[in-house]
């Protein structure tokens, strides 16, 4: 009898319930994932109790967004019998969990990849968001940023909304840099009061979204109707000076729908020449890590929930490999990669937009000493306070 209790595994003693109980007590991912590598009994256990998920939820809580989690394989489906959705569900959110608190992860990097909208430009497309990509204060010459419309009250609020270069990231920090418009008296800084970020998705399937095309579109799409909203930050106050404001967020957060808004909460600075209150921004970073290719997002049509996807197979490819076609692929293996493929390259095309333009004297040819103080037979006495035909008058925020 001694040595059929000592045989006996613990968990056959203490029940299903206690079993469960004992296990939710794991805090990290690797935990759960050895427990489950100990016997049958205890694989079971973890995986039929759903406390992958369970886990997963208390580490990440947008994940109790999702409506469903999916597993993409990369060749066709087999007819062999299906396995439990409880196997699946311990494979997706292990992984997840996993990802999320990642020791080796790569360090937090830029992950905005376009321009949604803003909820108001004064000077369209001149003062367009689009300027707050680059880091630059000046760009061929002229003041980069964007402006909003003028308000009459101080706590009327922006927002600036963005698309990330990835259907799923870890977000951990947003920047912001107010502008200081040197060409007005008194070198005015136009920040916000306070500053606040959400996260989620589009409501429309991935390609459906439009973006920053016109004034009226630059509106329209940045409607809160158009998003489900997984996460809000608490409000952080901005500070009036004119550099790149740091905002930690208070946890790693999963943005999951890779959409991002920047809420710019009150005003404190008028512009002299129309005494209303702006707010403007320089630049603006989202940092963080992308998880795809391992996993991504759909949105279902037309009620908009988010599909997790989980595509194991893409641990082990190379850049090369997600490069090629292969007719054996799967038909959603296919779509998702090549909607992959898709992003980085337009990530590639707009960090080549942003590059620092570079001038004659910057490249060699023409340098410094070549320039007399009269160029072009036109010296510093010609040039008025209006350098052609435009004055500081004329930028106004």
């Amino acid at each position: 009898m001694a040595e059929e209790c000592c045989s006996a595994d613990l968990l056959e003693w203490i029940g299903p319930d206690v079993s469960a109980c004992v296990f939710s007590r794991l805090d990290h991912p690797a935990d759960l994932v050895r427990a489950a590598a100990v016997s049958r009994t205890w694989r079971r256990c973890v995986v039929e109790s759903g406390l992958s998920k369970s886990l997963c939820l208390r580490l990440c809580p947008e994940v109790a967004t999702v409506a469903a989690a999916a597993e993409v394989s990369r060749s066709p489906p087999s007819t062999a019998a299906p396995e439990s959705g409880y196997e699946r569900d311990y494979r997706i959110y292990s992984n997840l969990a996993g990802a999320y608190v990642s020791d080796s992860a790569e360090p937090s990097a830029e992950c905005i990849l376009d321009c949604i909208g803003a909820s108001s430009t004064d000077d369209f497309p001149a003062e367009t968001m689009e300027n707050t990509l680059d880091e630059e204060e000046i760009i061929n010459f002229r003041p980069s940023y964007w402006s909003s419309g003028g308000a009459d009250d101080p706590e009327a609020p922006e927002s600036l909304t963005y698309r990330l270069n990835s259907d799923i990231c870890i977000v951990d920090e947003i920047r912001v840099r107010p502008y200081q418009a040197f060409f007005q008296d008194g070198d005015p800084i136009y920040s916000s009061k306070m500053v606040r970020f959400q996260m989620g998705h589009y409501k429309l399937p991935r390609g459906s979204e439009t973006f920053v095309m016109d004034d009226y579109e630059n509106k329209m799409v940045n409607a809160d109707e158009k998003y489900t909203w997984t996460y809000t930050s608490p409000a952080f106050p901005m500070l009036q000076k004119n550099e790149l404001q740091s905002f930690k967020l208070p946890r790693p957060v999963l943005c999951i729908g890779g959409v991002v808004m920047i809420e710019l909460l009150g005003r404190v600075q008028k512009q002299e020449a129309d005494d209303m209150y702006y707010i403007c921004v320089c630049h603006a970073e989202v940092m963080g890590r992308s998880l795809s290719p391992l996993f991504m997002v759909e949105i279902s049509d037309p009620e908009g929930y988010s599909i997790l996807k989980y595509l194991p197979g893409a641990k082990d490819l190379s850049i090369d490999d997600f490069l090629q076609d292969d007719t054996k692929d799967s038909p959603e293996w296919h779509y998702l990669v090549d909607r992959y493929r898709q992003m980085n390259h337009r990530a590639v095309v707009v960090s080549a937009l942003l590059e620092p333009v570079h001038y004659m004297h910057d490249i060699g040819g023409i340098s410094d000493d070549d320039h007399e103080d009269d160029v072009g037979g036109i010296s510093d006495d010609d040039h008025e306070d209006d350098v052609g035909g435009i004055s500081d008058d004329d930028y106004l925020v």
